[in-house]
């Protein structure tokens, strides 16, 4: 255990040296010097199968299976899957799909609150007959309306004094279904004058008939999450049960189940949640807008969950570094977008291959270059790995160029095309604006007339003369139609859970979140189509080929543009 301090929370190594660890690192290598559970770290990622995962959860994910990693230890994989009427194995399938995307495994340590109905069904019972439980007739409106607030205790249940006999044969009815939905709850016994509120005698079981995707019928009384999850925890034995700050009132009642029953005594311990900028994480609110048809789907990539991030061509690398970079907190704070897109440009820098695409097409003809002559010319494909070599271009007497890299009437500072201007042609040759020709009943510019200078093949000229613009470009004939997708925040605001009165989060969503382009023009490199692969569009930023794309519609999407944000504010901090 002495290499715990040199290793990232994935678990590889470090390059800028050792880190100072976290508290909750601190709390188990503390524990792995006492000999607490004989050095054992068992963690578990618990994650409900009612929606997709989120960024949110990315964090958790990397937190709970690196932690395991680091420390030799192991994570299992367990659906709280304890609320039926709101699952679907569609969401089993998609949360499974994810953890491996991210570069964990759980091995064959899948587990579902459902396996253990029947040892919580036992628990329960030894709850009641030790006169900590018992059965109330109290609605779930009176519940709460007995339950108090946060300046006055609560009233205790009339039906609290039942006898254990009594409560034991109710429940048992319960169970067997002779009750209606909602006409009785199990409650525990503690203290309705507790000045937690989630110690005022909580509800372990509620009646609901639902068909559970696992267990079917068999069971018409489900268990609630507090009452389950540190009872889960107990029976799989987890060291550390890492939960989100939410969860810290919850702590004395995880611990007063466990410790009720003299069952192992899992630990459980809050952090912080991520808040990310511009960015919903309510698992309710991101619901919202897909039933209401905001987004395409869960895996849009305007969504922050983990399947729209991969899709829109976030990497599981840099979602891990970001986890990493952002480290664990005890108290809740808000995170820049700004630095997850800083995270992603780091990793694909190093290994997205670079290509030309022209995304507002102006048709350049270079009048002297030969009618029928083409030539291919060699182009680097990343020249921060040079190990990922060069490719062939083909170039031809037309061209496209980038409509805003013409100017008739240019100001002083723009150094791209103008009439009389000459500029380079990344990997090809400089050229010169001769004419300008334009439609003549709109007087758009649709086309420009250039010459070029054949001796400054892939460098410099000859004569020494410079030039200060350089173009990216794509060889009119042999160029490949492809529709981009622009994106941007999907809300207008910093934090969209911050709303003014009367209005909703819906309100705060950006309509130019997404351009599409159509018709723009990339070389033929990009013919053959390969969904998820990522590259660099030259001055235009990151790219994903998206899940709908084909040989014969190509569809790219923008993952973020060049211009790091992140970095330029680390800069004046620094």
């Amino acid at each position: 255990m002495n290499e715990t301090r040199n290793k990232t929370p994935e678990g590889g190594n470090e390059t800028g040296g050792s880190r100072p660890v976290d508290f909750i690192r601190a709390i188990i290598e503390s524990d792995i010097k006492t000999g607490k559970h004989d050095g054992r770290v068992h963690t578990r990622f618990p994650p409900e199968p009612n929606g997709y995962l989120h960024i949110g959860h990315a964090k958790s994910i990397c937190l709970n299976f690196g932690i395991a990693r680091q420390y030799g230890g192991l994570c299992n994989l367990r659906f709280d899957d304890t609320n039926p009427s709101r699952e679907d194995v569609e969401y089993v399938d998609s949360i499974r799909e994810d953890v491996r995307w991210l570069g964990f495994s759980w091995d064959d340590r899948e587990y579902y609150a459902s396996d253990y109905f029947e040892q919580l069904y036992e628990f329960a019972i030894q709850l009641i007959k030790t006169g900590k439980a018992f059965v109330c007739d109290l609605t779930a409106d009176q519940v709460r309306e007995y339950r108090g607030t946060l300046t006055e205790p609560g009233r205790e249940s009339p039906y609290r004094d039942r006898t254990i006999e009594e409560n034991l044969d109710l429940f048992t009815r319960m169970s067997a279904g002779e009750f209606e939905d909602g006409s009785r709850t199990l409650r525990a016994k503690i203290d309705m004058a507790s000045g937690n509120i989630n110690m005022r005698d909580p509800v372990m079981y509620r009646v609901l008939r639902a068909t559970h995707h696992r267990t079917g019928d068999r069971w018409c009384i489900y268990p609630m999450y507090d009452w389950a999850h540190g009872c889960s925890d107990s029976i799989e034995k987890i060291t550390y049960s890492i939960c989100t700050l939410e969860f810290e009132a919850h702590r004395p009642l995880y611990d007063w189940y466990l410790r009720e029953l003299g069952i192992f005594p899992s630990r459980q311990i809050e952090f912080a949640r991520l808040n990310l900028t511009y960015t919903i994480m309510s698992k309710r609110k991101l619901l919202q807008l897909v039933e209401q048809g905001k987004v395409s789907g869960w895996d849009d990539p305007l969504m922050p969950t983990i399947s729209g991030l991969r899709r829109r061509g976030y990497t599981a690398e840099s979602i891990r570094n970001f986890a990493a970079t952002i480290g664990v907190a005890k108290k809740d704070n808000r995170v820049s977008i700004d630095l997850l897109d800083h995270c992603l440009r780091e990793d694909l820098n190093k290994r997205a291959p670079r290509f030309m695409g022209v995304l507002h097409p102006l048709k350049v003809v270079i009048e002297n270059y030969p009618e029928n002559q083409e030539e291919e010319l060699e182009a680097i494909n990343n020249p921060e790995d040079s190990g990922m070599g060069t490719r062939m271009l083909p170039f031809s007497r037309e061209i496209f160029i980038e409509r805003e890299d013409f100017m008739e009437d240019p100001p002083r500072k723009f150094f791209r095309l103008a009439p009389g201007r000459e500029v380079r042609l990344k990997h090809a040759y400089f050229i010169k604006c001769e004419r300008v020709v334009k439609d003549e009943e709109t007087g758009e510019i649709v086309e420009l007339r250039c010459s070029y200078d054949h001796e400054t093949k892939g460098g410099d000229a000859p004569d020494g003369r410079k030039v200060r613009g350089t173009l990216h470009w794509v060889s009119a004939r042999q160029a490949v139609d492809a529709t981009v997708r622009l994106y941007d925040r999907l809300f207008t605001k910093e934090n969209p859970d911050d709303v003014e009165e009367g209005k909703m989060f819906l309100d705060l969503i950006n309509p130019d979140a997404i351009e599409e382009l159509a018709h723009c023009k990339v070389e033929p490199s990009l013919k053959a189509s390969d969904p998820g692969r990522h590259f660099q569009f030259l001055r235009h930023g990151y790219f994903c080929e998206d899940a709908d794309s084909t040989a014969d519609a190509l569809i790219f999407n923008r993952t973020v543009p060049l211009r790091d944000t992140w970095a330029k504010i680390k800069k004046k901090q620094g």
